[in-house]
């Protein structure tokens, strides 16, 4: 269980409490013990540094780290102390963010193969002059591509489930869809559910 909690989910916030980037429990309590982050109380909005921090109560019912001496309450968000800038605004074009951008879903025939089984289409084939890019790439099933080979979508009498689009950068896209309830008071402008 203690690994378990160890691993859920934590919201980083810069100085301006803007989010930037999601991590773990124990790298947040690590940053919490080194002085690099404060715990940000998400229903009161009040900051606590470790001392304050191991000095609180387990609230009953919700997850907590055991240690020999201490029990420490999981912290949901964290604020870092020195750290002002926000992380790039662009998802890094690749293979495997092409398939989360599309779900690993086939954007032919709407299938979901897995992962490892999740082809990257050019929409407009390199054949043809098509580019390697965002707007161009869209996930398939290996039979799906396999019929369209080297034909675009209309060529080869098929039609795309949905036009690709550069993804908007979002500080949890590599987290698998993570999110806690809390997290909605620092991301003003995210959905209610997150599928990255």
């Amino acid at each position: 269980m203690t690994t378990n909690v160890l691993e859920l989910p934590t919201l980083v916030l810069n100085r301006q409490w803007q989010p930037v980037h999601v991590t773990n429990v124990v790298r947040a309590l690590v940053m919490l013990w080194n002085d690099t982050a404060k715990v940000v109380e998400p229903d009161e909005y009040r900051l606590y540094d470790w001392e304050d921090w191991a000095a609180l109560e387990p609230i009953d019912g919700e997850p907590c780290v055991r240690a020999a001496r201490l029990r420490l309450r999981v912290p949901e968000v964290i604020s870092l102390a020195h750290y002002d800038r926000l992380p790039s605004t662009a998802v890094t074009f690749s293979r495997r963010n092409v398939a989360k951008r599309d779900h690993y879903t086939c954007q032919y025939c709407g299938v979901q193969p897995g992962s490892e089984a999740i082809t990257i289409d050019h929409v407009l084939p390199r054949s043809q002059g098509g580019a390697s890019s965002w707007i161009n790439c869209v996930a398939a099933c290996i039979e799906c591509n396999a019929r369209k080979a080297d034909r675009t979508p209309e060529q080869a009498g098929m039609r795309l489930r949905k036009r690709p689009v550069r993804p908007e950068w979002k500080p949890f896209y590599a987290a698998q869809g993570a999110r806690i309830a809390s997290w909605t008071k620092f991301m003003a402008h995210e959905p209610a559910l997150v599928t990255a």
